[in-house]
């Protein structure tokens, strides 16, 4: 039997093909896929599509198209073995993670790809990415897919969704996974590594989930900061959460006013989250007083973190509307491979 696959095709640069009389890059009907990308049909699979109208630039992508794509997957789960969501880059990374919460107990491949060059341009990275996202998703081992989660695979590498940032606007190797190892290598052939990729419990069911809160802030410490810019964002109307980026290990400036901002918040019920500005590496308050310091004032860590997955864990737990101690917990919780509490690998 065939594997079926379902393309969601949400928006980006991947869904451009250039009029030959105009020179103008228009969207692409991805109904006629097969049409315009005869290469599929030697993969033999049975791929379906789904469009977005409109679609949507990746910039304006947020909780209500995530609910979307999930809605689209929950209501075809049963029909297909595995999902392509076809995504802008800019944004990739922030509804990779998201998806990674929301589709709770995932048995199957949800992988996420798009392109720096649109599908109609003759040196586009699109087809290459498009062909080896369905071969990954319609991937098996004794009948069970071999990559049940939520991933982004772009130019080489598979990569956990809510580990990856983009990290180049120019570049074909778009993305990095910095503190979670390569969940395949794509060269010839595809090399799983198998021991990386999670696996969900088989006797439970999945369950999407639609709630969302956006009222949390991402606060980016530096040299010189000042008291009534950081003082008006910690007041801020509605707010419920901030992810704190800091530096290095987790640290921040000695100042009293800084201290006492944080304490108060965190008093009102605040969830402060730290996590580094390193692109690799995690957070370890205890390691010096200048992180000492926020533990002390009520500041939870966000270990190694991605800034984009932070925010959306946030979001959606905060959306479930948690007692505040609760969310706190769950952020310190590894509820879908997002952080590193004791590395294996």
């Amino acid at each position: 039997m065939l594997s079926s696959i379902l393309i969601i095709y949400t928006g980006g640069t991947i869904g451009m093909i250039e009029n030959p009389e105009t020179g103008v890059l228009e969207s692409f009907n991805f109904q006629h896929l097969k049409d315009n990308m005869p290469e599929l049909k030697k993969l033999g699979y049975a791929v379906s599509t789904i469009q977005f109208d409109p679609a949507m630039d990746s910039s304006e992508m947020g909780p209500e198209s995530w609910m979307k794509i999930v809605k689209i997957i929950a209501d075809n789960y049963q029909l297909y073995d595995g999902f392509v969501v076809l995504h802008g880059t800019d944004t990739m990374s922030f509804t990779a993670s998201a998806l990674s919460f929301m589709l709770e107990n995932l048995s199957k491949p949800v992988i996420f790809t798009g392109s720096q060059l649109p599908i109609g341009m003759l040196r586009t990275d699109g087809k290459e990415n498009l062909i080896t996202a369905i071969e990954i998703a319609a991937a098996k081992e004794n009948g069970v897919p071999v990559v049940p989660e939520v991933c982004i695979f772009f130019e080489n590498d598979l990569l956990r969704g809510n580990r990856t940032s983009k990290i180049n606007a120019d570049n074909f190797n778009a993305f990095r996974s910095y503190n979670y190892p390569n969940l395949a290598e794509i060269g010839i052939h595809i090399k799983y590594e198998t021991h990386l990729i999670h696996r969900p419990d088989p006797t439970q069911p999945l369950k999407a989930h639609y709630l969302f809160d956006s009222n949390v802030v991402v606060l980016t410490l530096f040299p010189g900061i000042q008291e009534s810019l950081i003082s008006s964002v910690f007041h801020a109307r509605n707010l419920k959460a901030i992810v704190l980026k800091t530096f290095g290990s987790g640290n921040a400036p000695q100042k009293p006013w800084l201290i006492r901002l944080i304490s108060d918040a965190t008093a009102r019920g605040i969830i402060v989250v730290n996590i580094t500005q390193c692109q690799a590496g995690s957070v370890e308050m205890s390691r010096y007083t200048t992180g000492l310091q926020l533990l002390a004032a009520g500041v939870i860590s966000g270990y190694d973190s991605t800034p984009e997955c932070a925010l959306t864990k946030l979001m959606f737990l905060l959306g479930h509307n948690l007692p505040t101690e609760e969310v706190r917990r769950l952020m310190n919780t590894n509820l879908a491979g997002e952080i590193t509490l004791n590395p294996e690998y």
